[in-house]
Parts: structure tokens; sequence; C-alpha cells
């Protein structure tokens, strides 16, 4: 066991290699909800705050996505910076109001890999009974980029009587928790990121040169800060993230493997049930998702819009 400078016991279980990173440990995590700009005390006054977990996560009443006024979306940005995602039910967005309701949050960015839905630069995400998900992976939204995106909006179009719920995890906390000396290893380094990893190995040798074309692997800072609340977040995820920069890869490769590990964390999470009609926006920037895959051969059909954001640092 060793204990860090929060006077935290780790029992580890088991280590990493012979790094000696505890992958879990019990007792107590830091879980700070709150970002540091939002006053605690502050109402929601336009539309109701249900939060799901006392860290990540809210179901929002009292908004119609299709009529989202200034007002409402000053109140809607604040919620999100502070719950990280938001959840709607009953929403009637089409296509074009999904692009109009992504826009308030600034450009749209076009994904060069899902297929378009019924307008330009939405996503659609169709599978079963033919096909099967593969997005059951902790992952923040094209990392590859970059200027990765900054929010994500996803809607449920045709969901499976049981089964196809999505989990968020909230990567400040993630950040927070991390003993003492492993924060200041990570300082300053970056890892890279690139779709190959993923994306490309179900294309063709000349689809991925075409697309490296555009997407060239990117070094990211492997601690990010949120350009509006200044949180550290941990910024590596599994399908996008390669290597770290400037370590030898055995030793790279066990820091990765255990800052990666740290999404799993159930404290950091949140989990939705879909229904039709159901709408989640998530800060992109803040948290990794993870679609879970116990549906098949049930169909599960979502449309996503994100919207693109800054070069992180």
């Amino acid at each position: 066991m060793k204990t860090t400078s929060m006077e935290r016991t780790f029992i580890c279980i088991p280590n990493v290699g012979e790094s000696g990173y505890p992958r879990l440990y019990s007792g107590a995590r830091e879980l700070r909800k709150q970002s540091d700009f939002v006053p605690e005390s502050e109402p929601y006054t336009v539309c109701s705050v249900h939060p799901l977990t006392p860290l990540i996560g809210a179901v929002v009443e009292g908004v119609d996505l299709r009529e989202v006024d200034d007002a409402v979306h000053a109140e809607l940005h604040r919620a999100l910076l502070e719950w990280k995602v938001l959840f709607f039910r009953d929403q009637l967005l089409d296509g074009p109001e999904h692009i109009a309701l992504a826009r308030r949050w600034g450009n749209i960015e076009v994904n060069d890999f899902f297929p378009n839905g019924d307008v330009q630069a939405i996503s659609r995400l169709a599978k079963g009974p033919k096909s099967i998900g593969q997005e059951n992976m902790w992952h923040s939204d094209t990392s590859f980029r970059r200027d990765p995106s900054k929010v994500s909006i996803l809607r449920a179009i045709d969901v499976p009587a049981t089964g196809g719920d999505t989990m968020w995890a909230d990567m400040a906390a993630a950040y927070d928790n991390l003993p003492g000396s492993v924060k200041e290893q990570i300082d300053g380094l970056k890892a890279i990121h690139t779709f190959t990893k993923s994306w490309g190995l179900t294309m063709a040798p000349e689809q991925v040169a075409a697309i490296a074309e555009i997407h060239p692997p990117i070094a990211h800072p492997v601690v990010r800060t949120h350009p509006e609340t200044g949180r550290k977040l941990l910024y590596v995820n599994e399908p996008f993230t390669t290597e770290i920069v400037g370590l030898p890869r055995n030793e790279g490769d066990e820091l990765l493997d255990y800052l990666m590990f740290q999404a799993r964390v159930p404290e950091y999470q949140v989990r939705f049930r879909w229904e039709p009609g159901s709408v989640a926006i998530w800060d992109n920037q803040a948290t990794q998702h993870y679609a879970i895959n116990d549906y098949y051969p049930q169909r599960r059909v979502m449309e996503r819009v994100t919207v693109a954001g800054d070069q992180p640092f």
C-alpha cells in the first residue's frame, strides 16, 4: 500500500507491469463537481436541472430544444459546464433543428468516417440486426483532429427494447484523483492521437493515406486545460491515443495504459437509458463516453452532430 499527499490508501489490484501504478483503490475519492466559475448557490430559472449523480450528468426539463433562444442557451451552457452532460426526454427535433441547436455552441464539424443522415453534417449511427456496434470503448470524439470536438449532441431515433445505454466519465475527476507523483510525471507531457488506431483498421491502405493527408497524427497535452472553467482534464483515450512523446515505448505504454484505465472508475461516471426522442448534449472536452454494446441483434439508430472546438492546451 502507499499513500498520496491527500491521505488516500491505495490497494493495488494488480500493478501494471513493474511500474507500480495502482490500478484500483478503495476508500474516498475527490469528487469536485463544480466548475470554479459557477457559484454553487446560483439557481437555474429558465429550466429545471435534475442531477443523476453527485458529480456528472443531469436531466433537464422545461425546454423544447427546437426553440432555444439566447436566454435558454445561456442557462443550458452553464448547466453543461457544471454537469458535463445534459439529458432531455421527448424531444421532436428534425435534422435542420438538430443542426440549428448545435450551431448555438459554434461551427459544425463534419465527420469523415460516419455516413450522413438526412442532412449533411449529421452522422447516422445505425446498428443491428446485420451490424454490431463498435463504439464500446471509452473515448473522446475526434481527439485525432488538431481541433477536436467541443460539444456533441446525440439524439435517439430508434432504440432497442433493452440495452443500448451510453455512459460518460468526468475526466476532471479522473485527473483530480491521480496520485501526486503521477501528476508530476505527466505535467507537460504530450501524447500522439491518430485515427489509424481505430478507423484505419477498417480501411484499405490507400484510404488511410488519403485521410492521413487531412488528419495527420497530432500531439495533444496528456493533461489539457478546459478553455472556460480552467479545470485540468486527463486527455488520453483508448481508440485514438497511441504513444506518449519523449518516453521509451515500454515505459510510455505502461503509463498510457494506466491513464486510460481511469475512465473506468464508476464514481466518475453516469449511465443513461435511451428512449425515442431522447437527446444528450455533452462537453466533449471534459468527458469520455462509452456506447454499451449489449443489444445485438436489436436495432439502434442514433444521429449525432458535433461542434468544432479549439486546439487543446
